[in-house]
C-alpha cells in the first residue's frame, strides 16, 4: 500500500439482524468506519460510546478536519463525551486552549478559549477564561475561531 493507507479486512459475523442499524448494508474500508455504518455488533452500553466518540468526531468535522489541524497547529484532542477540547497554537490572544461542547437541548455550541497554566513547583492548575460564547451554529465555529485566535482554517 502506498505511505498513510491502510489495508484492512473487512468481516462481516452471521448474528440476528435485530441487532444491526438500518445501515446494515453498506460495506465499509476500516474498523471505524464499519462502526459509524452499524456493521458491528454493539450492546445498549457500547452504543453510548460510540454516539459520545461522534460527537466529538463531527465537531472536528465540522471546524475542517484535518485542514483545520493542519491550518492551525492544534493538538491533543480530548473527547469529552458531550463535546472537544484541544490545545492551541501561540495565536493573537493568550488562549492555549479550546472547548466546543454540544447543547443537545438548543441543537447549538458553547465555546470557550482559555489559557490553562501550571505551577511547577506546587502543581497547582490555573485557567483563565479568554473568550466564551454561547448558542453558536456548526457553520459558524470556523469564522469564531479566526477572530478570536487570529489563526486561519482555510486558504
Amino acid at each position: 500500500t502506498a505511505h498513510g493507507e491502510r489495508n484492512t479486512t473487512n468481516m462481516i459475523t452471521a448474528t440476528p439482524m435485530e441487532n444491526y442499524s438500518p445501515a446494515w448494508q453498506v460495506h465499509s474500508k476500516s474498523a471505524d468506519n464499519a462502526v459509524m455504518n452499524g456493521l458491528t455488533r454493539k450492546s445498549k452500553t457500547q452504543n453510548k460510546i460510540v454516539m459520545d466518540n461522534q460527537v466529538a468526531k463531527i465537531i472536528l468535522q465540522q471546524i475542517g478536519g484535518r485542514r483545520f489541524v493542519a491550518m492551525t497547529g492544534s493538538h491533543d484532542f480530548i473527547n469529552l463525551g458531550n463535546g472537544l477540547r484541544m490545545s492551541l497554537s501561540r495565536n493573537k490572544t493568550s488562549a492555549n486552549r479550546l472547548e466546543i461542547i454540544y447543547d443537545s437541548g438548543a441543537d447549538l455550541y458553547n465555546v470557550r478559549f482559555y489559557r490553562q497554566s501550571i505551577n511547577h513547583k506546587t502543581f497547582e492548575v490555573k485557567t483563565k477564561d479568554i473568550k466564551t460564547i454561547d448558542g453558536v451554529y456548526c457553520d459558524m465555529l470556523e469564522d469564531i475561531f479566526t477572530d478570536v485566535t487570529g489563526l486561519y482554517t482555510r486558504f
